[in-house]
């Protein structure tokens, strides 16, 4: 499947590239070169859909970029002033199949970012639980303070696997939040957990929420699973960081629970391909990567550690969020 779908992305690769041609060479020939040469030379275009593939698969896949955001909000309680969040997502751990080597570097990196919490915002696997065969020992080393949390993406319910009855289906689901648990993650199933620190005096505790919601999309392409109410039950106007694998659901968060000062998500990958910072996301997704704020809430998209449907990754190299949370001195 992913042979013929990479054939098929540099198939219509080369049909964009070879249009262009066409069309630069009849403005150059305005100019006085001749159509044909101009055309002749620019059959070379036709290499770079399939050199950037091979670029994107042999180098960009094994890079890790490391995003660094602060989050100044007048919410957060002075306690948690400097509160660091290391956010990943999109793990498709089909991708380290024979790439273990690169997880444990994955892994080794969040740890020295030394946060207080580690958040997945999901896609654990691609089609099956069996993916995390080998990736569960390296995973498990994760480590923070406060926790390792996680929530469902739509291919963590393994509906890509046309093979398996409802029943298998439901079980494979079950399994994979169940291999997550052994890693030493909190799988959040449309609930929270609250954080608290006591006061520098010892007098007062101050305190925060995370909620994990189960896939929810703004589109009916993918599964929606989530139930925002209770996810958000316990926020109690606290400051509220909210795990949402699909960021197209963030308006609609916002809509519901205003309070929701902090999304996180993943899922679009930018499509794995960005060009001079243009990526096809930017039509599918009003929010596909990087920061965003509206008013004093904030969305944060992670583009994804792992691959899916094709290995490869141009501009979009695998990244890792460490997102600081400061609060406004009164």
């Amino acid at each position: 499947m992913e042979i013929t779908f990479t054939l098929s992305i540099i198939a219509v690769s080369e049909i964009v590239v070879l249009i262009l041609v066409l069309a630069v060479s009849g403005v150059l020939s305005l100019f006085g070169l001749k159509f044909r040469r101009a055309f002749r030379y620019g059959l070379f275009a036709l290499l770079l859909p399939p050199l950037a593939f091979l670029y994107g698969r042999a180098v960009e896949i094994n890079m890790i970029d490391v995003n660094e955001k602060t989050i100044v909000s007048d919410r957060l309680p002075e306690e948690f002033d400097g509160y660091r969040i290391v956010h990943v997502s999109d793990l498709h751990l089909m991708s380290f199949k024979n790439r273990h080597g690169q997880l444990e570097k994955i892994v080794r990196t969040i740890n020295s970012l030394s946060a207080d919490a580690i958040i997945f915002s999901g896609d654990m696997v691609t089609y099956s639980p069996d993916e995390i065969d080998g990736c569960d020992t390296i995973l498990s080393r994760l480590r923070a303070p406060d926790g390792v949390y996680s929530v469902l993406g739509n291919h963590d319910y393994c509906i890509y696997d046309n093979s398996l009855t409802d029943q298998e289906r439901d079980e494979a689901v079950r399994k994979v939040i169940s291999r997550e648990e052994d890693m030493g993650m909190e799988v959040l199933m449309n609930e929270s957990v609250v954080l608290e620190r006591v006061s520098s005096d010892g007098r007062d505790t101050s305190s925060i929420v995370i909620a994990g919601i189960e896939n929810t999309s703004g589109t009916p392409h993918f599964p929606s699973h989530g139930d925002l109410d209770a996810a958000m039950a316990d926020a109690g106007g606290r400051f509220c960081v909210l795990v949402s694998h699909d960021p197209s659901y963030w308006k609609e968060t916002l809509r519901r629970y205003p309070d929701t000062d902090l999304t996180l998500s993943g899922h679009t990958h930018a499509m794995q391909i960005s060009i001079f910072g243009l990526s096809p996301s930017r039509f599918l997704y009003k929010e596909y990567r990087g920061l965003y704020q509206d008013g004093d809430r904030f969305l944060y998209v992670n583009i994804g550690l792992g691959e899916t449907a094709i290995l490869s990754r141009v501009g979009t190299p695998p990244e890792i969020t460490l997102l600081t949370l400061n609060a406004v001195k009164q």
